[in-house]
């Protein structure tokens, strides 16, 4: 059986598995709780961390993949009712996408232990960042990082780490460029093409059914991709992959509820999925 043969297959076990994530989504209660109704003050110090009511405490380290959620100090430009930008989608997204990564892939990453759910949450002035080779940030428009926190994303980074970026647009990304600069001045963000290995890794990904996360998208009217890539060369190591005008992660979260189109959820899955495989590949 060829590879394509192979992916193909697997591709379909992915529209197969959303029955598995549509159950999990109902066993904890159908509709994510967006609206919980605490004012900002319940978001705690300004000045640290944010505690979403569902967290429950990082996993013991194993040794298996966990997926890594960065955190930022702050309430930062978006808080609404789900708590700062780093926060939304959280826990769905990660529960169902480590789900889906268990199901199609024979990784054994790790899901669930009692109450804890989907993964960690980490800063990136953490020693503990550094045990998780994959590291999701979303909504960067709020993250301003600290000298500490700008040299944890740097440290990370240049030592192997490998960064997702989602669910940004408009403003936001003078905010996250910014913020890059001070942890990496020497690098500059590269506009992808699609085509690159990094997309089909995996999963072959129908990128016409990618949600466009935001109306109008980025520049273009859609989702964009860029890579920091080592010393600006995209022939050498990709070490950050950013959707701008995208949100992958609320296409991971909404897909437990049926409140997201089923192949838009599969795009967005396969495209999460490339991204890890490819990160701990190469």
């Amino acid at each position: 059986m060829s590879s394509r043969t192979i992916i193909r297959c697997l591709a379909l076990a992915a529209c197969a598995t959303l029955s598995v994530v549509q159950d999990a989504g109902a066993q904890r209660g159908g509709r994510p709780q967006r609206g919980r109704g605490f004012d900002m003050g319940a978001l705690g110090d300004p000045n640290g961390f944010y505690v979403p009511p569902d967290f429950m405490g990082n996993p013991p380290y194993d040794g298996r993949f966990t997926f890594a959620r960065i955190k930022y100090r702050g309430y930062g430009r978006w808080s609404g009712r789900e708590g700062p930008g780093w926060s939304h989608d959280y826990p769905d997204a990660d529960v169902h996408f480590v789900k889906i990564v268990r199901e199609i892939t024979s990784m054994r990453p790790f899901t669930d232990a009692g109450k804890v759910l989907g993964g960690a949450i980490v800063a990136l002035d953490e020693p503990l960042l550094f045990k998780y080779p994959v590291a999701y940030l979303s909504e960067p428009g709020g993250w301003f990082p600290n000298a500490a926190e700008a040299m944890g994303m740097r440290s990370y980074l240049s030592k192997g780490g490998f960064v997702i970026v989602d669910d940004f647009n408009y403003q936001d990304w003078s905010t996250f460029e910014a913020a890059m600069t001070k942890a990496m001045p020497e690098l500059k963000p590269i506009k992808l093409t699609g085509k690159e290995q990094i997309f089909d890794s995996f999963f072959k990904v129908d990128m016409a059914k990618l949600r466009r996360g935001y109306s109008g998208g980025g520049s273009g009217g859609g989702a964009e991709f860029y890579g920091y890539f080592d010393k600006n060369d995209p022939k050498r190591r990709l070490m950050m992959l950013v959707c701008y005008g995208q949100d992958i992660g609320e296409s991971w979260q909404w897909s437990g509820q049926g409140f997201m189109p089923v192949d838009v959820s599969n795009e967005a899955f396969k495209l999460g999925v490339n991204f890890v495989i490819y990160a701990l590949t190469h």
